[in-house]
This record gives structure tokens, sequence and C-alpha cells, in this order.
């Protein structure tokens, strides 16, 4: 019967041994599948993105754009501000859920962006006239560059310690009144979409400073 007893303790002993590391080697397993499964929206959006940005280039350099010199600068940094202005929007509500406080976000964005657009036109321009690459190449080096980098920027700095913290039914634009009632609070519907135009101010002023 002691015997027994020990058999059981012992038993019990490494059960509970082993349920930390099997708690902490399946939470590392969906850790990873949902890093992935981020990584895959990451991408598709930003494949909708390039669609944007291919096809304003496209309407832009062939039909409205017609100086030689200007065109490809032009053409490449207004693409680039909708597609901008797309993906940050789409991957910070569906790909990174987060609910960090938009415009600090936006404006880690705009430093990415602020580093990123100067430099992309300056040596998209450079390979175009000088070194005499087709336009639609060094747009496709520039695009295939912003994904990588956009990507690693977004995930490890501007929404490292926010993912996933975005409410669901816009709980955050419900303002609970004293009554009880809950109304919907439509200024912060609007202010949310201030930051998509500054963006747009940032950049059209770094275009042209």
């Amino acid at each position: 019967m002691k015997e027994i007893k020990d058999k059981k303790r012992k038993a019990s002993y490494h059960n509970n041994n082993e349920e930390p590391y099997q708690h902490s080697e399946n939470r590392e397993k969906k850790d990873k599948k949902q890093e992935f499964i981020r990584f895959i929206k990451f991408t598709l959006f930003s494949c909708g993105a390039g669609l944007i940005q291919i096809g304003s280039f496209t309407l832009l350099s062939e039909f409205i754009f017609h100086d030689p010199e200007n065109e490809f600068g032009f053409s490449y940094f207004i693409s680039l501000i909708l597609s901008v202005v797309f993906n940050f929007t789409v991957n910070r509500k569906f790909t990174f859920k987060s609910a960090s406080n938009i415009p600090i976000a936006m404006l880690m964005v705009l430093g990415y962006y602020a580093v990123f657009t100067p430099l992309s036109t300056l040596w998209g321009n450079a390979l175009k006239y000088q070194a005499g690459w087709n336009e639609y190449l060094v747009l496709a080096i520039n695009m295939i560059l912003n994904f990588v980098t956009e990507f690693l920027f977004t995930r490890f700095v501007v929404f490292r310690k926010s993912i996933n913290t975005q409410p669901t039914k816009k709980k955050s634009q419900i303002i609970n009144q004293p009554n009880g009632e809950k109304v919907f609070d439509k200024f912060s519907a609007k202010t949310a979409r201030i930051p998509h135009l500054t963006i747009i101010y940032f950049l059209i002023f770094l275009d042209y400073s």
C-alpha cells in the first residue's frame, strides 16, 4: 500500500513539473503561429497597397506628368503617399490590432518615411536618369525595400507593445452616460481620421522642402 502511494506521489510530482514546460511549449507554438498569420496579413495588405501605388504611378507618369526631368519623382511621391495611408490604416486595425495612440503611432511612421521617402526618391531618380534603368524596375525595387523595412519597423518599433490591444465593437468610441445610456462618440471617430491627413501634409512638405 505504501509503495502504491509512493508511486502516485512520484507520478503527481512528475506531472506537475511537466505542466509548466508543456504550457510554455504550447504558448511558443501559438505565438509563432500568430506571428506567421500576422506576416501573411501584412503581406496581403501590402500587395493591396502595391496595387494602389503601381496603378496611381502608371496613371500619373503616363497621363499627367510629362516633364522628363521630374516625371519619376512626382509620380513616385504621390503614389507612395496613397499606399502609405492605406497600408497604415488597414495594418493597424487588422494586422496588429493595436489600440495605441494613433497620432503617436503615425508620428513614428512619419519618422520612418522622413528617412525612406527622400532617399528612395534620390536613388530612384539616379537609377532612372543617370544609370538608365527602367522606371518600373526602379519602382519595384523601392517597393520591395519599403515592404521589408516597414514591416520590421512597424512590428518591432511602432506596435511592439500594443499588438492585439484593440477593443471590439468600437468600445473606444462609446461613452457611458450617467443615466446608463451609451452614446457613440462622433468626435472621436472624426479625430481618428486626422493623422491620415497629417501624413499627407508632412510628406508633401518633405518633397518640396
